[in-house]
């Protein structure tokens, strides 16, 4: 790992989260996200368990980047130098993969599209054949964000309107941003259209605990944009909603159902709620490639994933020595760690897509998703 300073950070056409190194494309390169915002690392992926262990150890967040992850560690495996049945490998490597975050569907939709590549080129090449699908995930990715951007920033141009010209404060959850994709975000995306358009917004920004992927990511990358912000903890939404601080929350997700329900990082229910009560509009940002056009019931069916206990009883950051982790939790004292919660459609005012917005259902996804909602 190396700290590289001269790297584009987050912010304009030629950011990136995931690339070949340039002097070795062997080499796929990431952000160290566990290292921000006090330290900017580049880190390198030089076989697929590296990338898997990105992965599962979260350097790497957010559904869109895990996908595209996913499909790099596949090139990596089949550029691997090892003997043997390169086939065999890559099936290896994809179950392993498909087992690192069980809520992203992006991980297994990419991880399938890419092995559907695999099975059809016959005699082709195969390290060319990954390295221009991982490509062109990526280069999708970067399309979609900016479609649901531009879909976005109608939402934020309406509010503007009614306010005069006024501040439009959005309040998020988590990173939907420019780590969670490839670049330009998908919750972020409306709000950095809407800053480059000169409209009035300010982000309300959750700390998201416990791994802090507002504090230390979205704050970030909207400081890095000049986008107006103030970091906040998860519990003071609902305070603001009642005191119309709040003109409309914007969250991403990392699975969405056919009906409309959406998984996010756990406490996106709790914002949905207040919303709800306060009548503030709870929309919802996504790639169509996160909807699971398999399920129903998000409550009943997303895959909820418990992670370790460290995440919740220690916490990492600058002390006035360095870096350090330190403990927070009585010793001895049971944690429970659910990383994500379901926020079910009723509760969700519209879900932005790169296609449009439309309301949170079957029959509003069918309406922008014909072909891929047909039961079968």
């Amino acid at each position: 790992m190396t700290d590289r300073s001269d790297q584009p950070r987050a912010r304009g056409e030629a950011f990136r989260t995931i690339w070949q190194k340039p002097d070795d494309p062997r080499i796929v390169q990431i952000i160290d996200q566990r290292r921000l915002p006090h330290e900017y690392v580049i880190h390198d992926l030089k076989t697929w368990e590296d990338g898997a262990n990105a992965i599962s150890e979260m350097l790497v967040r957010g559904a869109p980047l895990i996908g595209a992850t996913a499909a790099w560690s596949l090139y990596l495996a089949a550029v691997s130098p090892g003997g043997g049945d390169r086939i065999s490998l890559l099936m290896q490597a994809a179950e392993k993969l498909g087992s690192t975050r069980p809520t992203a569907v992006n991980l297994q939709w990419a991880i399938d599209r890419v092995m559907a590549v695999v099975a059809a080129g016959g005699s082709q090449d195969i390290v060319g054949l990954l390295q221009r699908e991982a490509t062109a995930i990526c280069d999708e990715d970067i399309e979609i964000s900016k479609g649901i951007g531009r879909h976005g920033l109608a939402l934020i141009e309406e509010i503007s309107r009614q306010k005069s010209g006024g501040t439009v404060n959005i309040l998020t959850h988590c990173n939907a941003g420019s780590l969670a994709t490839i670049n330009w975000g998908t919750a972020t995306a409306p709000m950095y259209f809407a800053h480059q358009k000169g409209i009035n917004i300010h982000v309300w920004v959750d700390e998201t605990r416990p791994r802090n992927q507002g504090s230390q990511l979205t704050a970030w990358e909207l400081a890095e944009n000049g986008v107006p912000h103030t970091v906040i903890v998860d519990n003071v939404g609902g305070h603001l909603m009642q005191h119309g601080m709040v003109d409309l929350c914007i969250t991403g997700t990392d699975r969405t159902t056919r009906s409309g329900d959406v998984a996010n990082k756990i406490g996106t229910y709790l914002k949905a709620l207040a919303a709800h009560d306060n009548g503030v509009p709870f929309y919802v940002a996504l790639p169509s490639t996160t909807i699971d056009w398999t399920i129903d019931d998000g409550i009943r069916d997303i895959p909820i994933e418990e992670r370790d206990a460290t995440e919740v009883s220690h916490v990492y950051g600058r002390t006035a020595s360095g870096m350090a982790t330190v403990q927070t939790v009585a010793a001895g004292s049971p944690v429970m760690n659910y990383a994500f919660d379901v926020t079910p459609s009723r509760l969700v005012t519209g879900l932005i897509t790169e296609c449009g917005v439309c309301e949170a259902s079957e029959a509003g996804l069918a309406g922008l998703f014909p072909q891929r909602a047909q039961r079968t």
